[in-house]
C-alpha cells in the first residue's frame, strides 16, 4: 500500500490574496505558515490542523468560481464540491457562526448530518467552505457507516484498501527529486 497518513495540504487558487488572507488566517483562525513565491506567482498555506493545510496560489487573472452550494449537483466541467474543516465542538462551530454575523459573511444554520453537525460558508473566492464536528460521539474511521440503498459493486467489497485491484509492482526504483519553489528556504 501507498502509506498515506494524512491529507497534507489543498491547493486552490485566488485573484484576491489580501482577501484570502483575512478570510482564511484573521477570521477562521488559521495561521498563515508558509509563503512562497517565484516571478509571476505566489502561493500561501495555512495551517487548517492536524497537519493539513490549505494553499492558494495568487493569479491576479482568476476570478471568483462562483457560489455553489454543498451537494447540489452540477453540469459541465467541474473539479470539487467544497472541501471540510474540523472543529472541536459543537460549541465551536455556534461561536463561528457568531464571528461571521459580526463579520457580515453569510452561513447556513447547523446541520445536522447524524454523525456530524456543518456550517456551511463561502470565502472571498467563493470557495464552498464547510466547518464540523463529530456528532453523537461517531467517529467514522473507527467504526465505518453505510446508509445507502444501491451501493456500488465495488463498494460492496467493504471499507478496507483491496491491494489486489490494481496491477502490483514489478521492481521498486529510484525516482529524481527535483528542487521546487520552495527549494531555498530548506536548502542552503
Amino acid at each position: 500500500m501507498t502509506g498515506i497518513s494524512g491529507l497534507s495540504h489543498v491547493a486552490l487558487a485566488t485573484g484576491d490574496l489580501d482577501a484570502t488572507i483575512r478570510f482564511w488566517r484573521d477570521l477562521l483562525g488559521c495561521r498563515l505558515v508558509g509563503r512562497l513565491s517565484r516571478p509571476g506567482q505566489r502561493a500561501y498555506f495555512f495551517d487548517a490542523g492536524r497537519g493539513t493545510l490549505v494553499g492558494f496560489f495568487e493569479w491576479p487573472v482568476t476570478a471568483p468560481i462562483g457560489v455553489k452550494e454543498a451537494g447540489v449537483p452540477v453540469t459541465g466541467p467541474f473539479a470539487f464540491d467544497h472541501f471540510a474543516l474540523g472543529v472541536g465542538s459543537l460549541d465551536d462551530l455556534f461561536r463561528l457562526k457568531d464571528r461571521c454575523a459580526a463579520a457580515r459573511i453569510a452561513a447556513s444554520d447547523v446541520t445536522d448530518h447524524g454523525f456530524l453537525y456543518s456550517v456551511y460558508l463561502h470565502d472571498p473566492n467563493e470557495v464552498t467552505v464547510e466547518c464540523c464536528c463529530p456528532a453523537r460521539g461517531s467517529d467514522l474511521a473507527a467504526a465505518p457507516v453505510a446508509v445507502e440503498q444501491a451501493p456500488t459493486p465495488v463498494a460492496e467489497e467493504g471499507a478496507d484498501p483491496n491491494p489486489a485491484a490494481w496491477p502490483p509492482v514489478a521492481e521498486e526504483r529510484a525516482w529524481p527529486i527535483v528542487p521546487g519553489t520552495g527549494y531555498r528556504a530548506f536548502v542552503r
